[in-house]
């Protein structure tokens, strides 16, 4: 069992950066590839960003590469979403999730969840 609680979501103009955290519970962290996912109101939910479970593989989505960053830190039990120059259409709730699957790639493939944390940017 992981459990998970988003942190660092607020309010920021156009330009501006944020970053986001995602602390995770249980002595097992380092087992799972985590990601980070957003949902706009009235869209569906949508990946951002993944790292293995290792740190040595990375995946973006195409709307966020070059500006935001994903990193983890097995110490810690942490992964975080650097984000900078932020765009008013990354306004979203911020969601990370857990993964046992190798190669995650959908919604689907993550096993937990945390309960989000609120990401709006003013143009």
């Amino acid at each position: 069992q992981v459990q998970l609680v988003e942190s660092g979501g607020g309010l920021v103009q156009a330009g501006g950066s944020l970053r986001l955290s995602c602390a995770a519970s249980g002595r097992t962290f380092s087992r799972y590839n985590m990601g980070w996912f957003r949902q706009a109101p009235g869209k569906e939910r949508e990946f951002v960003a993944a790292i293995n479970w290792s740190g040595g593989r990375k995946d973006y989505a195409d709307s966020v590469k070059a500006r935001f960053t994903i990193s983890r830190d097995n110490a810690k039990n942490t992964v975080y979403l650097q984000m900078n120059n932020l765009k008013p259409y990354d306004t979203a709730v911020y969601y990370c999730a857990a993964s046992s699957t190798a190669f995650p790639s959908t919604p689907d493939d993550y096993d937990y969840w945390g309960q989000g944390t609120q990401v709006t940017v003013s143009s």
